[in-house]
């Protein structure tokens, strides 16, 4: 049977590839060291929007180099706590805070004893909270604790001391299964549980295709419904796939430039962060569009750091990437001749 397709809203559903193209655009101008600004748009000169390739933002970056692929000698299990404890944090200070108490990465025996407790909450004394602001992430006291990141902690010791959640993900036979893995515990939402796969996606440990599954998160659904008037017979899922599989005609139709990321196509997870993004810019563009957010909080500034560029070497971008030279280890790159965001 034939399912009927989703209704794009006129005017509306056009500015999704729009976005996408100029949003890209803007950041091959910044790496490629043009002066700002990137973008004619007032709107995107004005507000701060993520790239459009998850894995390009800054914090992706911080957790591709330096967390997936950091050359410190650790197991494979550590390595997974890693990725799935920075990515509920997502606060590249917290991390960084962490790993001055301990002075390396910390590991699965750190969390049986104590001192990653120790470390958290030396961080939370230096820092200005433990968490990014990025992520909705449940707050229940799951555990009986009465601080969020000492409920985490517990459910760090449940996942891996007590479960060896570590291991079943490296048996795992797909993005699905590591997404279900995390989403049976507490405080794995729909949201971080995928969020948290695609991460562990990213390192040498796990390889499977992106585009294997998805899952929209709550600004991704306030997009679609902006971007369509109806789905037909798709659930949000279906029309995430849809804009993947469409895209090529799709810019091709709007006569928008649009090359990837150094090649790579827009996968799953970007296409969903697209629906999450124009949601924020249609607030300014079509402010008439009802929503339960109704204006942009942050507006773009320029971050001083600059962080140099470095993908899952698997996806065999890094040679790419125009007049640089490739980092093979966290610990190994330079911003000296690399290529940077900022």
């Amino acid at each position: 049977m034939t399912r009927r397709p989703p209704t794009p809203r006129a005017g509306v559903y056009d500015l999704y590839w729009y976005y996408a193209s100029q949003r890209q655009a803007m950041f091959e101008r910044r790496v490629a060291g043009q002066p700002g600004p990137w973008t004619d748009d007032p709107i995107l000169s004005t507000f701060k929007f993520c790239n459009v390739y998850r894995a390009a933002d800054r914090v992706s970056q911080y957790m591709i180099r330096d967390v997936c692929y950091h050359d410190e000698d650790c197991t494979p299990q550590d390595r997974i706590f890693q990725i799935v404890a920075f990515r509920t944090f997502s606060k590249i200070d917290t991390w960084r805070s962490v790993r001055t108490y301990l002075g390396r990465y910390p590991t699965l025996d750190d969390l049986a004893d104590g001192r990653f407790t120790a470390a958290l909450t030396a961080a939370a004394v230096a820092n200005s909270g433990l968490y990014t602001g990025a992520f909705i992430l449940c707050a229940t006291d799951a555990y009986g604790q009465g601080r969020k990141h000492l409920n985490h902690v517990e459910l760090w010791r449940h996942m891996f001391l007590a479960d060896d959640l570590a291991d079943r993900i490296l048996e795992a036979g797909s993005l699905r299964q590591i997404y279900d893995l995390l989403h049976g515990y507490p405080l794995m939402g729909d949201f971080m549980s995928y969020q948290t796969a695609v991460d562990l996606n990213y390192s040498a440990l796990v390889n499977f295709s992106e585009n294997d599954f998805t899952q929209a998160g709550p600004g991704a659904l306030r997009g679609i419904r902006k971007c369509f008037e109806d789905l037909g017979d798709y659930k949000p899922t279906d029309v995430i796939m849809w804009m993947l599989e469409h895209q090529a005609e799709e810019m091709e139709r709007l006569g928008l430039p649009f090359q990837g990321l150094f090649g790579r196509p827009l996968h799953a997870i970007d296409c969903q962060g697209l629906f999450c993004e124009t949601d924020k810019y249609c607030r300014e563009a079509v402010p008439e569009l009802a929503s339960a957010r109704s204006r942009i909080k942050a507006r773009f500034t320029q971050n001083p750091s600059p962080v140099p560029l470095f993908f899952p070497p698997k996806w065999g971008i890094n040679s790419a990437l125009p007049t640089v030279a490739v980092p093979t280890s966290a610990h190994s790159a330079s911003l000296t001749g690399q290529l940077a965001i900022f």
